[in-house]
């Protein structure tokens, strides 16, 4: 929801509570437990297992906002791999009251308390606008490419009963609002809300066991800091990994049946379907404009409406991408099936200062079994 009374804890445990109703699991059940959070402070993962009656014997926090799910997700697979855990919980939660937004820029990071803020540059809306003028600038990406891929996202947010932006959005609505931080418009700018995330990983035994659909992991891929010496940020990690990722798995772009990426601001969209392989950057205008990006459309993006429609609950953004590719390949969205799929890519980005994100992964995801 866009503001609620409640605090992160709560949330974190309403999102345990409807996995453990969708699953038949109970607290006794998770041995093993990965939290990402904003607004949980003083309260780390330590903090968060006490709050929900959690006793498990391997645990993790991941303080990486839009990348913390699949970074998750990597970490849980290993724990579970290694024998650590045998049911991982993945939450990420995050409330969102009046003045909550000023207090998580205010507190950022030190580099922003140091080096941005005191010289009255706050918030993402004018770091964003450094990365798109460059970006468009370099590759000649224009405001109808990014306003594609917004009104196809706000298209498929129609059919989410959970989506915070419920009006269709048409491309003279997208063109014609109003400047934010010049080239960013009302339109490229997220909806902060309050939220959480949820999903498990586990053996297939265990998931058999209890009768649960189940997806695989291919292949994943996790960068920070990649590129440090570009002067503003025009690509990520994932240019740089994706090669291993789709060796790994197997594959490549033709064959993934839904992209879920991080989607804060277009120009990220855009970013992550060049790096991981998608298109070329020069060709972004070309490839959005030959393909269509609703549920039924050739190349199915953020299907849920993504933040930029869906809403941006926190750390728990960076979840909803991870929970969106397992419920279309598992047959359970919260909106519009994408007919026939079962192979998915889900990609994140996070931890923004000043003119560039830190934080990338990917991962793609195939169903194993209906149950």
């Amino acid at each position: 929801m866009r503001f609620s009374p409640e605090s992160a804890h709560w949330w974190a445990g309403a999102a345990l509570r409807a996995l453990g109703q969708k699953t038949g699991l109970n607290a006794g059940d998770i041995d093993g437990f990965c939290f990402a959070s904003f607004s949980s402070a003083p309260d780390t993962v330590v903090g968060m297992v006490q709050h929900l009656g959690l006793s498990p014997r391997w645990m993790d926090h991941i303080p990486t906002g839009g990348a913390s799910g699949v970074m998750a997700l990597r970490r849980a697979a290993r724990a579970v791999q290694c024998g650590d855990a045998e049911v991982v919980a993945c939450v990420a939660a995050d409330t969102n009251q009046i003045d909550s937004y000023r207090q998580t820029l205010a507190g950022f990071s030190r580099f922003s308390q140091d080096a941005t803020y005191p010289y009255g540059f706050g918030g993402p809306n004018a770091t964003f606008a450094l990365i798109t003028d460059n970006f468009m600038r370099q590759f000649g990406t224009t405001r109808e490419t990014f306003g594609k891929l917004c009104v196809a996202q706000r298209d498929n947010a129609l059919s989410n009963p959970l989506a915070l932006m419920k009006k269709p959005l048409s491309l003279d609505q997208y063109m014609n609002a109003r400047p934010i931080s010049d080239p960013v418009h009302l339109f490229d700018c997220v909806m902060p809300c309050a939220g959480a995330e949820a999903f498990l990983v586990t053996t297939p035994d265990k998931a058999e066991q209890l009768g649960l659909s189940t997806a695989r992991i291919l292949s994943t891929i996790e960068r920070h800091n990649a590129f440090a010496k570009d002067t503003i940020q025009y690509r990520g990690g994932w240019e740089r990994d994706q090669e291993a990722l789709w060796d790994r798995a197997g594959c490549g772009p033709q064959d993934i049946h839904c992209v879920q990426v991080y989607d804060d601001y277009p120009v990220i969209v855009a970013m992550q379907l060049a790096d991981l392989g998608f298109c070329s950057k020069p060709g972004l205008n070309d490839f959005v404009a030959a393909n269509e990006f609703t549920t039924s459309g050739s190349q199915p993006l953020n299907t849920n409406g993504g933040q930029l429609s869906a809403g941006q609950a926190g750390a728990a953004g960076g979840f909803q991408n991870v929970t969106e590719g397992l419920r279309q390949i598992l047959q359970c969205p919260l909106g519009e099936q994408i007919p026939n799929a079962h192979r998915a890519l889900v990609s994140g980005f996070g931890l923004v200062n000043y003119d560039r994100g830190t934080c990338t992964g990917a991962a793609i995801l195939q169903r194993e079994a209906l149950r």
